[in-house]
């Protein structure tokens, strides 16, 4: 009776792959442990302002938002005060020198980076407008994708000013 013999690999054939999995466990654990994975977005948020309405559909209201970690975030959506809708809004172009706004669902804040928002570019769109003086204020929350959060206020300024 014939045996069949199983050929069993070689210990060089078995060690290689092992040797380049711990190396590479090694060297990503070490990658790791000295802080160069990233850090999750650190945010901060100064105080916004809100155009004086010289209208009755809507105002805007603009944030400069610092990213000062190692990831990006995203701004998600904005609440106004009550009683008021607050969306994100852009400027576009429609071509013929005529500018129209388009509501966004989202902007990136950047890692390492600012989202300063204008009136040509993203802004917190509010409507109907409050009644405003200047040096009023509003509350808004600012909701991000992965951090918490953020309750700001807007003080009232004269379109222009």
């Amino acid at each position: 009776m014939k045996r069949d013999l199983v050929k069993r690999p070689s210990v060089p054939s078995v060690a290689v792959p092992l040797l380049t999995c711990l190396v590479t466990l090694g060297t990503l654990t070490a990658w790791t442990a000295t802080g160069n994975a990233g850090r999750p977005a650190e945010l901060s948020v100064s105080e916004g302002r809100v155009l004086i309405p010289t209208g009755t559909e809507a105002t805007a209201a603009f944030f400069t938002l610092r990213n000062t970690g190692g990831a990006d975030d995203v701004l998600t959506g904005v609440t106004g005060p009550t009683g008021h809708r607050a969306m994100l809004s852009r400027t576009v172009d429609i071509g013929h020198n005529a500018r129209s706004m388009a509501m966004v669902r989202a902007a990136t804040i950047p890692a390492g980076g600012t989202l300063t928002m204008t009136p040509t570019t993203l802004d917190v769109m509010v409507s109907p407008p409050p009644r405003l003086a200047p040096g009023d204020r509003l509350t808004f929350t600012l909701h991000f994708r992965d951090s918490p959060s953020r309750t700001v206020e807007a003080r009232a300024v004269r379109p222009g000013g």
